[in-house]
């Protein structure tokens, strides 16, 4: 019996629309869970999901049977009906078209683990566009 293994970790990160901060810190530990359950279900297994007002970074196992842009335009699909649902301070979220995606070495994930466990720490330093577009 033949078998398929795939260890490929993806760290992404995507935007609300115009990177508008309004994504409360009130919201975080939901959204992020929320954004976890519907990887999960994508047959993408997260390791970790965080953020901050702006944007999202999830780190996952990319699945064997979905692209990295079926992937995200779910995320954001789903994640944006949740997000709709919450309150009326989400009536119109929406999240930004782009994203990023970046392959992770499995002797990598710990250290990506840390940055975006310390995202709010880091943004109060940098801002969204320092941070993700250096030089």
């Amino acid at each position: 019996m033949s078998q398929s293994l795939a260890a490929i970790y993806v760290h992404l990160v995507f935007s609300t629309k115009s990177r508008q901060p309004v994504l409360s810190k009130d919201i975080w530990a939901q959204l992020h869970a929320e954004l976890g359950a519907i990887s999960k279900n994508l047959g993408c297994p997260p390791i970790i999901t965080g953020g901050v007002e702006d944007h999202i970074h999830l780190l996952g196992s990319m699945g064997r049977s979905i692209s990295v842009a079926d992937w995200v335009k779910e995320l954001k699909r789903v994640s944006n009906l949740w997000l709709k649902d919450q309150g009326r301070e989400f009536k119109s979220f929406e999240w930004q078209g782009g994203y990023g995606a970046f392959s992770v070495s499995h002797s990598q994930l710990d250290h990506v683990e840390e940055y975006i466990i310390n995202q709010e720490d880091r943004h109060r330093k940098l801002t969204y566009q320092e941070d993700h577009n250096p030089g």
